[in-house]
């Protein structure tokens, strides 16, 4: 009970408001941030202007709880307007984010309820002119912006069931409609006397807004990644690009181990874009790609190096690279419409990645110039024919 009275008292409301505060501090840091890197300056200015009214609203609150509610009714009415407004910007924000482009989401329905948000409290003003202020917000005030919050909670929580949403959105959503629900059990069963209702009003808007903050958090990491991971790979194959496969071949080496470069090239790849066109051609690329990327998986990298050239580096510590370049070169011939010609250096004839690469380039065009369809070691090339790639 000594629990309930301290988490329900005018000081437990002072805590959560500022609790809240500082999530709200931290989403907006991050909201600005967001609106200075990317391009899509309108949703960002939504998210940081719901993330302001929120914060305003917690500093009423914490205005009524250390005034009193009887002299601050409407500032307790402008309180929940804000509420109100900042849940459905900020929902809005947060399924655009998660769904767009996906799914084209209506700005309507949100402006709707935005306004419908200042003529329910207009209503309320001209119903009750005090404002409460007799009777600190009892049954007796009128009490329609308490219903217009449930209600505005459920028609966002159906609507979104639809929308593929992150499980932490649903949960923020369920704790706003408990919040409501206790919010108005408190104010108009309860009376504002201490309950557990009472406990549930002060200790839901944590939790609410720390599922928030996850989910930003998490929005904001997957976007890094996401970032992170173009600048890495080639968009089409999903292998590293050309620069990034360099630097992994050349941490493969500095760490002193065997290692080897396999070069492949699809045959007659011109004749298939020419006969079946660029997105057949495209789908037989990503096929050989995924054979590459699969046989190197473990003992080294993919990469691509440009147009159907595609590359391996592997350490050859456990397997043998004639080995693993055959597997690939039967793999192909065995599961796609395509054969390539393949050629493979190691580091007993170069330290440098980029000579090594070229070594392979020129096992590979051996293996193009004599039949194609099968692998070269560029140590097997005579010694007259070095140089000729």
């Amino acid at each position: 009970m000594s629990i309930m009275l301290g988490i329900s008292s005018p000081v437990g409301q002072w805590l959560s408001s500022a609790s809240v505060i500082v999530i709200l501090m931290l989403m907006l840091f991050m909201s600005v941030k967001l609106h200075a890197s990317y391009r899509s300056k309108s949703t960002y200015r939504l998210l940081i202007t719901a993330i302001s009214l929120a914060a305003v609203r917690q500093l009423a609150l914490i205005a009524v709880s250390a005034s009193g509610l009887g002299t601050l009714a409407y500032v307790q009415l402008a309180a929940d307007m804000l509420h109100i407004l900042s849940f459905i910007i900020i929902n809005f924000v947060f399924m655009k984010l998660y769904t767009y482009p996906t799914a084209q989401l209506r700005l309507l329905p949100f402006t709707v309820m935005s306004l419908l948000t200042l003529v329910a409290a207009i209503v309320q003003v001209t119903v009750d002119p005090g404002g409460g202020s007799e009777l600190a917000l009892n049954a007796a005030a009128f009490p329609l912006l308490d219903v217009y919050a449930i209600v505005v909670t459920l028609i966002i929580l159906i609507a979104t069931r639809s929308a593929d949403m992150n499980n932490k959105f649903y949960g923020s959503l369920i704790v706003v409609f408990i919040y409501e629900c206790a919010r108005a059990a408190d104010t108009y069963v309860f009376l504002g006397s201490p309950s557990w209702f009472k406990v549930l009003t002060t200790l839901l808007p944590v939790v609410y807004y720390t599922l928030l903050f996850m989910l930003l958090f998490e929005w904001v990491i997957d976007r890094l990644m996401s970032t992170y991971q173009s600048s890495i790979v080639d968009g089409l194959t999903g292998l590293y690009n050309r620069r990034h496969f360099q630097s992994k071949a050349e941490a493969l080496l500095a760490r002193g181990k065997k290692t080897a470069i396999i070069f492949c090239d699809i045959d007659n790849f011109k004749k298939l874009n020419d006969t079946h066109g660029h997105h057949k051609a495209d789908g037989v690329l990503k096929q050989v790609a995924d054979i590459i990327s699969e046989e190197s998986r473990g003992i080294g990298a993919a990469g691509r190096y440009g147009g159907e050239e595609l590359l391996a580096c592997i350490s050859t510590e456990r397997v043998k690279p004639e080995i693993v370049a055959e597997s690939i070169r039967r793999r192909v011939e065995a599961e796609t419409i395509v054969t390539i010609s393949v050629g493979f250096s190691t580091n007993k004839e170069s330290a440098s990645v980029q000579e090594l690469v070229k070594l392979a380039d020129e096992a590979m065009y051996y293996s193009k110039t004599n039949g194609k369809n099968r692998v070269t070691a560029y140590r097997s090339i005579p010694a007259s024919m070095r140089g000729m790639g």
